[in-house]
């Protein structure tokens, strides 16, 4: 007992010497462990959070001002990079369906496809939306098959330009062509004991006249067919939608779940010219189905890759063009009305003009101040009409160029209110968005 007595004090003399000496040691080093104060230790965690918040204003105000680039410079860069990119992927696609469909057809009595022509802004390179939400539009010329022929007629008559035509088919004699069945002299009951495919007058004609809604029924079912026999159908889902009943709008979507939209047109060329006579959607909704539209949208494309090819920066133009358009949002105007007048001016101004040294805000302010004076003059003349100044690429019918000019603002005339509501807002679209862009 008195041995483990002195041992038992003994440890308990040392627990108590180490403790007295570890607070010696924190009273000569009074604050180094610590880091500071509480006062320091305050005031610096209110320095960094002051810092943090300095820096989290600095990005909100460097993210506001991107968001800021992206309404402006943001708008005006991606056109000829991505649509243009997108657009040589779109065209590849339907000219393997279009090949694919044309071997399938070729001893068919049915219209002929031939390669698809990219139109519309955004093969022009140009889009009055963002490049996510634009359409790519494509024209599908078609030509008669062996034995027939197309005559274009006038559907209406009186109006100034004639737009409405109708396509009648015309069965030709084919006795003298070799291994072709003529269908003027052969009887129908000896066609069909031929095993032939019926005719188009049958099935894609309505009273002799190109039908547009049997035709675009039959290519989208051709399309739907054809795409899950397509080798590049491994790397995109294409879907056929069911929006239109007057064209072939498709869905392409790739590996990434990333979507392209994709509208095929069907068109008779008018003539040796650059304008056809197409299905896509009549102004007026109750237009019989054989009703086709004069179109100048393959003439227009023409124009656009011609000028593109003379303006020093390529895609100036077609940057003030889709900035101009983007700003249309909530606007009466029609994007077509402001790719008029950059029309007029490419076909008008000096190339030399149309370049990155020059202002932006000036080409820019010119487009929207020539706009301006053409809603008080309320007259604007459509490029194609009356134009003795054509580029010698564009090819259109005689009539065009000896035709008087065509005002496409003459609703504005008969409609005073209107007139007044397009000069309003034309005013705020100019104050705005020049207020937006750098001197």
């Amino acid at each position: 007992m008195t041995w483990g007595a002195v041992l038992f004090a003994a440890i308990a003399g040392v627990l108590i010497l180490l403790f007295w000496l570890w607070r010696w040691l924190r009273k000569t080093r009074p604050e180094a462990d610590s880091g500071g104060s509480e006062k320091e230790i305050l005031d610096n965690n209110t320095d960094k959070k002051d810092k943090e918040e300095e820096e989290g204003s600095d990005r909100e105000g460097v993210e506001n001002k991107q968001q800021g680039n992206r309404i402006t410079s943001g708008c005006i860069e991606w056109p000829g990079q991505i649509m243009m990119s997108r657009s040589r992927v779109v065209k590849e696609l339907v000219d393997d369906l279009l090949r694919f469909l044309r071997t399938r057809l070729s001893n068919r009595f049915v219209p002929v496809l031939q390669p698809a022509i990219g139109v519309g802004s955004a093969f022009e390179g140009w889009s009055p939306c963002e490049a996510d939400d634009a359409v790519y539009q494509l024209l599908v010329p078609l030509e008669p098959p062996a034995g027939h022929s197309f005559h274009r007629e006038l559907a209406t008559l009186g109006r100034i330009p004639a737009r409405d035509y109708r396509i009648r088919v015309v069965l030709e004699c084919a006795c003298r062509v070799r291994n072709m069945l003529c269908f003027i002299h052969s009887p129908k009951h000896h066609v069909r004991m031929k095993n032939r495919p019926p005719y188009m007058l049958d099935f894609l004609c309505t009273e002799l006249y190109l039908d547009v809604e049997k035709l675009a029924l039959w290519f989208r079912r051709l399309v739907k067919q054809a795409c899950v026999a397509l080798p590049r159908a491994r790397h995109y889902k294409m879907e056929v939608l069911p929006y239109s009943q007057r064209t072939c709008q498709l869905r392409l979507t790739s590996d990434s779940g990333s979507p392209l939209y994709v509208e095929m047109i069907l068109g008779v060329q008018l003539g040796c010219t650059d304008i056809f006579l197409t299905s896509h959607s009549a102004e007026d909704p109750y237009a019989l189905s054989t009703i086709w539209q004069l179109s100048y949208a393959v003439a227009e494309s023409i124009f656009f890759s011609h000028m593109t090819s003379q303006v020093p920066q390529g895609s100036f133009h077609l940057r003030c063009l889709h900035l101009c358009t983007r700003m249309l949002k909530d606007t009466e105007f029609s994007p077509y009305t402001l790719k008029t007048i950059v029309m007029h001016f490419l076909n008008t101004r000096p190339v030399s003009s149309w370049c990155r040294r020059d202002c932006f805000r000036q080409v820019v302010g010119d487009i929207l101040n020539c706009l301006h004076r053409c809603l008080e003059r309320k007259e604007l003349n459509h490029f194609f009409f009356g134009n003795k100044n054509m580029p010698e690429e564009i090819y259109l019918p005689k009539h065009f160029e000896e035709s008087k000019p065509y005002n496409i603002l003459q609703h504005l005339v008969q409609n005073p209110d209107a007139h007044a509501r397009a000069l309003r807002q034309c005013e705020q679209l100019r104050e705005e968005l020049l207020e937006g862009l750098p001197d």
